[in-house]
């Protein structure tokens, strides 16, 4: 199970940055979205391990789970501040935490599972993690996928990949998948600036020619939502109030 309430370590590598908050980050009531959120958090997880020489092209990382607690929303912050720092370690996959806060009282929490793949793109073993190594206080982190998926009778509808939603890897990039996590909480009955929990599990890649479908249930406490072919569920999501 992810753990939100890893605090900051004393000591051990963290990588910290400011980003501004611009108009295509929010939402119509100025919420920064959760698909900006999730690119936020990519964008400094790769500058953090780009100069630790733990980025490309010799490490590949592919998020393997990720949960977001947001205590207070981001509503009319401009800026947000970042800390991000290895959480756990496992023989092919490593924990990473972030700590967020924006200028205007809006905080988040987030901890998240990413699997290790070497340049030829197969998952291979993390021999010595480093200066990564001081921060996971000896905790071990899990690939095991945990979300439950929507019930068969959960409505769907038709969820159209676009040509910009694919990264240099081939596959829709990871921060995509919240934008139908954004699209299935606003046709709850969720209330998107309250505070919320929000976990994603990728399940597999999406791949250009998928036929995708995004379905998803509100049992009026839980939304659960899915991007799923006919055949493969691809990644679910559950969301709730905290």
């Amino acid at each position: 199970m992810l753990d939100p309430a890893i605090p900051l370590p004393a000591q051990g590598r963290t990588f910290s940055a400011r980003r501004r908050i611009r108009l295509a980050d929010v939402d119509a009531n100025g919420r920064v979205r959760l698909d900006a959120i999730a690119r936020l958090l990519q964008d400094v997880a790769i500058d953090d391990v780009e100069e630790t020489g733990w980025g490309t092209p010799s490490h590949l990382w592919f998020v393997r789970r990720l949960r977001i607690d947001v205590h207070e929303p981001f509503l009319g912050d401009e800026e947000i501040r970042l800390v991000t720092w290895s959480s756990g370690l496992a023989a092919i996959a490593a924990g990473r935490r972030w700590s967020l806060e924006g200028d205007r009282g809006g905080r988040s929490e987030v901890d998240s599972v990413w699997i290790h793949l070497g340049p030829d793109q197969r998952p291979a073993r993390i021999e010595g993690f480093g200066v990564y190594e001081e921060t996971t206080g000896g905790r071990h982190v899990s690939t095991k996928l945990e979300l439950p998926e929507p019930t068969a009778g959960a409505s769907g509808r038709a969820w159209p990949v676009r040509v910009t939603d694919f990264d240099r890897h081939g596959h829709v990039n990871n921060a995509i998948h919240w934008q139908a996590v954004e699209h299935a909480l606003a046709a709850s009955g969720l209330d998107p600036a309250a505070p919320l929990v929000a976990e994603l599990d990728y399940r597999e890649p999406i791949d250009p020619g998928d036929e995708i479908e995004l379905a998803s249930a509100f049992d009026g406490e839980t939304l659960l939502a899915a991007l799923r072919t006919s055949d493969a569920v691809k990644a679910v999501a559950r969301l709730r109030a905290r």
